[in-house]
């Protein structure tokens, strides 16, 4: 699909709203999508390294694996691993890898800095294992946008506790993520001005994951890209020591 494209965006939100009926095909479209932007910007990954940090249940591993890629999975809760994670699947620390310095070709992690204390170390370390010249891809959904609580969104907007009670009385058991634990108002603004500062890589481009249209332009707008952008990809490349 044509990226970015009103067709890709809808074939997209279209899946991510069966997301709990069929996680797979959900996952899959997910993951064929993003190992496309993956390659839009990096070339083929066919033979490269790719170290695939916080991928959950492997949907990401798999499909780099099927590109030819070499992957591997990273990922810190054994609970997320599912019933069949991907061969070779380490559960490991994102804030400390057990990899030697610039092994990876690319580093790739989806929907997972909203989801740890400290970005910045999550970031240097994904750095650290990234080869001089390598990609590094980062995703995350920032608190303000719509889906910024996760299962408890739009009331995120009224306050965290406010709506966990709200999703509690509505599902009858507590939300999977509670703000301050293990989900973080991660806000696009600050993140940009301190990746921009960073010495250790440069910006190849900040844009709108799913947006249909423009989606760099509203990423540049302070303001509107904290509610519009939904979810921020960054592509990073890794400078030189």
């Amino acid at each position: 699909m044509k990226d970015p494209s009103l067709r890709r965006s809808v074939a997209l939100f279209r899946a991510f709203m069966r997301e709990q009926d069929d996680p797979e095909a959900c996952y899959s479209l997910l993951a064929r999508d993003a190992v496309d932007q993956v390659e839009a910007y990096g070339g083929s990954v066919d033979g490269r390294v790719v170290v695939d940090v916080g991928g959950g249940g492997g949907y990401f591993t798999d499909e780099f694996r099927q590109r030819g890629a070499y992957a591997y999975l990273f990922e810190p809760d054994p609970r997320e691993l599912g019933e069949k994670p991907p061969e070779g699947a380490v559960v490991a620390d994102g804030y400390l890898l057990p990899l030697q310095d610039g092994v990876a070709d690319v580093t790739f992690s989806s929907n997972v800095l909203e989801h740890v204390a400290d970005p910045q170390t999550f970031l240097s370390e994904l750095a650290r294992v990234t080869r001089p010249g390598g990609l590094i891809y980062v995703s995350f959904t920032n608190w303000l946008s719509p889906w910024g609580g996760h299962e408890w969104a739009p009331w995120h907007y009224l306050g965290a506790e406010r709506a966990r009670a709200r999703y509690r009385r509505r599902t009858g058991r507590d939300a999977k993520h509670t703000l301050g634990e293990n989900l973080f108002a991660v806000h696009i603004g600050t993140t940009l001005r301190q990746v921009r500062a960073r010495d250790d890589v440069t910006v190849v481009s900040a844009r709108s994951r799913y947006w249909p249209f423009l989606a760099e332009t509203v990423v540049k707008v302070p303001g509107l890209r904290e509610f519009a952008t939904w979810n921020l990809l960054l592509i990073l490349r890794r400078c030189p020591p």
